[in-house]
């Protein structure tokens, strides 16, 4: 017989117990903790959204305010330009040089774009590829 004392028909001393009541008792407690866990991490994930998406909006109308300026400072470069010529010429200037920036920024976007195609990861391919075949050699030896 045990020295421990019995704590009454439950037992409730770890030692006391049977392998199959811990190990039933620690997968529950394993269970539970996963599910804490778990539960905590989608709270964490639901702040840290809501913190990014706050952010987000608040760099879109940045980007929005960003936008009107530039589009103030283009209006100050004609009017600056129309105290030399007509008005209407210098609105024609800067169109011509904001739509020539567009053209060569949309050809080398473009370049850049189908630098990147096909959409792979090709030297992770070629290496995974090296890793079967080193894989192979070492096994056949």
């Amino acid at each position: 017989m045990s020295s421990r004392p019995q704590n009454g028909p439950g037992r409730s001393d770890p030692a006391d117990l049977p392998v199959s009541e811990l190990l039933k008792r620690a997968s529950e407690q394993t269970s539970q903790l996963v599910r804490e866990e778990l539960r905590l991490a989608q709270l964490e994930m639901q702040q840290k959204g809501k913190q990014a998406g706050i952010g987000a909006g608040m760099l879109g109308g940045a980007g929005i305010v960003a936008l009107f300026g530039v589009a103030v400072l283009i209006a100050t470069l004609v009017l600056l330009l129309a105290t030399a010529m007509e008005a209407w010429l210098a609105a024609l200037i800067v169109a011509v040089v904001l739509l020539a920036a567009a053209g060569g920024m949309a050809l080398t976007g473009k370049n850049q774009v189908a630098e990147a195609a096909p959409p792979k990861p090709e030297q992770a391919i070629d290496s995974v590829h090296d890793d079967i075949d080193e894989i192979k050699a070492r096994s056949a030896r």
